[in-house]
């Protein structure tokens, strides 16, 4: 055989070889890819909007999920993940609708996606323990319901009225115990503060030195020298200002820094008694 017989042959065969390794190679990778798609597909099923869409994918991202099966999810909308077992998730999508909410004469609509009114209220800011609810925290939310919310101080108040409307208890008030009527009524937010906050003098601005049941109001809102009645804290004098009490604002006087501070910052009803 000749010498150049020789080299074709040795090419040929390494040809031979190079192909042999390749196919090889595409086998492990082939047999390897479709093995790991059954592994790790998982079972999808998707409730939104009164239909579920069932789909099965190798993805985790619930966001991605729903974005593949074409779900748009709202600024406020949710959604809620149960794992069935190791192979079945259920999504569920709950879709934010609009709830009306009345609080101190003001109405706010707001979008919301929870499912009762506590804790639709709850997710706005509201402290469940301190208001009184119409329909109840338990209340199913629905598309344009209506919400009434009170300071739980005020309906205790509201309750102790009589049925002339416009006669108020002052009784174990702390000064006067008798029943007298009231000439306006102001739901206002109360701070409180002590004799020796400001300039520490204890003078007030009408000259009274401050002391329990001397209050701070906007003269423009309340006069000085009006008579107060304020459920929970008792007769009061308005007989000072401050640069904050502004509008709807009374800073109440405090016998101690604990009962300043465990009084804290609150609405409160203020009745003009005289």
């Amino acid at each position: 055989m000749r010498i150049q017989d020789l080299l074709i042959s040795s090419k040929s065969e390494k040809k031979l070889v190079l192909c042999a390794v390749l196919g090889a190679m595409s086998m492990v990778t082939t047999g390897f890819t479709r093995s790991a798609i059954p592994t790790d597909l998982h079972k999808v099923s998707i409730h939104v909007d009164g239909r579920t869409i069932t789909t099965n994918t190798t993805h985790t991202s619930p966001d991605y999920i729903l974005a593949r099966a074409g779900v748009k999810l709202g600024a406020h909308d949710e959604y809620h993940l149960q794992k069935l077992n190791e192979r079945h998730t259920d999504i569920t999508v709950y879709r934010a609708v609009p709830i009306t909410v009345e609080y101190q004469g003001e109405k706010k609509e707001i979008m919301t996606s929870k499912k009762t009114v506590g804790d639709a209220l709850n997710e706005s800011g509201y402290y469940l323990e301190s208001i009184d609810v119409q329909p109840g925290l338990d209340a199913e939310v629905k598309p344009g319901l209506s919400i009434s919310v009170k300071d739980k101080a005020v309906v205790q108040q509201e309750e102790q009225l009589g049925a002339a409307g416009g006669t108020i208890s002052t009784a174990g008030s702390g000064s006067a115990a008798d029943t007298g009527r009231y000439q306006a009524a102001y739901t206002m937010e109360a701070t409180a503060y002590l004799p020796s906050d400001g300039g520490g003098s204890g003078i007030t601005a009408s000259g009274m030195v401050a002391r329990r049941g001397v209050v701070a109001v906007d003269p423009n809102v309340i006069p000085l020298g009006t008579r107060l009645y304020i459920p929970g804290y008792g007769e009061a004098i308005a007989a000072d200002t401050g640069g904050a009490i502004r509008g709807d604002r009374i800073d109440l006087c405090m016998e101690s820094y604990g009962e300043a501070m465990q009084f804290g910052r609150r609405y409160v009803t203020v009745y003009v008694i005289g």
